[in-house]
């Protein structure tokens, strides 16, 4: 298992690096929207021409300001969705890698601790009070 580990780290480490970073550019970008965003009555009158009305049936957003954060494409490049279906492909890939990662992660730390618990009960080493090293 730590073997897999180690060289599925190796693989996934930079594409987890990227999707992280542009998860955490998207969440940043979202909030530096809402904290600019015009009240709802100047964002319809400035996204609409004059005379029409928003269904009730559809949601009718404004279009973005010029200068500012750009969500959509980070959401696009978190997703691989801006790679087409290989960039898709490595996301959803990294998903599962990730998913693999906090399993087997926490498999060999419970491995490791009843390893020490062992040393303890035969006497080889005192220390198996703490649950961390």
């Amino acid at each position: 298992m730590r073997k897999w580990h180690r060289w599925l780290a190796v693989l996934f480490g930079v594409f987890l690096l990227w999707i992280s970073a542009t998860g955490v550019l998207s969440q940043v970008g979202s909030l530096v929207n809402k904290a600019n965003a015009p009240s709802q009555a100047q964002a319809a009158a400035a996204a609409t021409p004059p005379g029409f009305e928003c269904p009730a049936t559809m949601t009718c957003r404004p279009k973005p300001k010029p200068g500012g954060w750009n969500v959509g494409l980070l959401h696009h490049l978190h997703s691989g969705e801006s790679f087409g279906p290989a960039g898709t492909a490595i996301s959803i890939l990294s998903g599962f890698a990730l998913f693999f990662f906090s399993f087997s992660g926490l498999w060999m730390y419970v491995q490791m601790w009843r390893g020490r618990l062992a040393r303890v009960e035969s006497g080889k080493t005192v220390r198996g009070d703490r649950l961390f090293w």
